[in-house]
């Protein structure tokens, strides 16, 4: 059985380099001409003069922001597709909202390569629980699974008694889905005596594994590996056996930069993951992603040979991802908007009993609990998670700009 998935996860590093500048001056061609967006934006740049890292870095950027302006000022997508038709197969949506494109191209998103990493192989059945519902991620793994030869269970998420039973039922061998959820489904089934020891491998992705909770599932028979990736650029970075930082995907090209910026840093130091997609479908150039990372030193130990970041390192701006889905300081806004009683308020996400725990602190004049009550579900309306209310002084919150403070600590 071979080690790697293709060919291309041992190039050589120099070699790979040079393939990814000439790919990354095709791309820009490409967008120019088959995307009205790009078109516009890379008016004025001759790709063929693309012809180093630093001048790929003098590109504009493109942000989630930019991204919810041309789509409305153009839908469905804002002009960024360069599918449209019968090949525009799917559009999703993600909280912004922000319209994703899918096309009949075999793995859009790549996810093959990190569940091959993690251990899945032709002929397995995966227990897919991200969400099916408007958002891509569930598509996202479920089309990996498939260029794998993979048989995939659509469970998505919630209704965890009839996952268990699924899971005691069909046996598959492999989870996806975030660690969060497979640490519920491993409890339900422990609480209902249901068997679900099938399960050998998984790769998880939306939120922080942190090793309490892997060692956790390793006890319990389950080898768990990460992903990065996102709605608009598929796999950007996973893991490996080596568990040493995260392998950067062969199909994007990725730099980090110094956030606010579009400036390169250097190796090892902290700054904005930016992604160019070399997805011709959906040609996403220089794309800021708004997360943090660096990239490592030296080659990972599995014999793969392509640059490695460090993993998910926190927000550049005060978006925080909780429980796989992304809260943005915006939809704070809306909640004490929706409130006048509301003076002031943080949102705090911190870690506690190995998961995700949401907190708003406001700052009300006349607290009573019908107000605690209704604000909780405006949290749920609006951010789509579930949060504590919590009361606190009137001018007890420092004068700092923070909306979103994300104090989660791991270790």
């Amino acid at each position: 059985m071979t080690e790697y998935y293709d060919a291309l996860e041992t190039r050589d590093p120099v070699e790979r380099e040079a393939a990814l500048i000439q790919a990354v001056v095709q791309q820009v061609a490409h967008a120019k001409q088959h995307t009205p967006a790009y078109a516009e934006l890379l008016k004025d740049v001759d790709p063929t003069q693309l012809t180093s890292k630093a001048a790929i870095a003098q590109l504009p950027l493109t942000r989630k922001s930019d991204l919810n302006a041309l789509q409305k000022a153009q839908r469905p997508l804002g002009g960024l597709a360069a599918v449209g038709g019968k090949a525009l197969t799917h559009i999703f949506a993600s909280p912004g909202p922000i319209y994703e494109p899918g096309s009949k191209r075999p793995d859009f998103w790549r996810l093959a390569r990190a569940l091959f990493s993690a251990g899945f192989r032709e002929g397995d059945v995966v227990h897919n629980t991200f969400s099916y519902h408007l958002t891509p991620a569930g598509m996202m793994l479920e089309s990996g699974a498939h260029a794998l030869g993979c048989t995939v269970i659509p469970a998505g998420v919630g209704q965890t008694e009839l996952q268990v039973q699924t899971i005691a039922d069909l046996q598959p061998s492999g989870y996806v889905g975030t660690p969060s959820f497979l640490k519920i489904i491993l409890e339900k089934a422990a609480e209902l005596g249901a068997d679900v020891s099938s399960l050998k491998r998984g790769l998880v992705s939306g939120e922080a594994l942190p090793p309490s909770v892997r060692a956790k599932f390793a006890e319990q028979g389950i080898e768990v590996l990460q992903a990065y990736a996102t709605a608009d650029l598929g796999l950007i970075a996973y893991e490996t056996s080596a568990k040493e930082g995260l392998v950067i995907d062969e199909g994007v090209y990725v730099e980090i930069v110094r956030p606010g910026t579009g400036d390169l840093v250097p190796d090892g130091e902290v700054g904005e993951v930016v992604v160019t997609s070399l997805n011709p479908d959906y040609p996403l150039i220089r794309f800021a992603t708004g997360d943090l990372s660096a990239i490592m030193a030296g080659l990972s130990p599995c014999g793969r040979t392509n640059r490695r970041i460090k993993g998910w390192m926190g927000r550049a701006d005060q978006t925080a991802k909780v429980r796989g889905m992304f809260i943005h300081p915006s939809q704070v806004d809306k909640v004490v908007k929706r409130h006048s009683e509301i003076q002031k308020a943080r949102l705090v996400v911190d870690w506690q009993n190995e998961s995700d725990q949401l907190t708003l602190k406001c700052e009300v004049l006349a607290p009573n609990d019908a107000l605690k009550q209704a604000i909780s579900e405006s949290v749920r309306d609006i951010c789509k998670l579930r949060a504590e209310v919590e009361w606190i002084a009137v001018g007890s919150l420092p004068n700092d700009g923070v909306v979103i403070s994300d104090i989660r600590k791991y270790d």
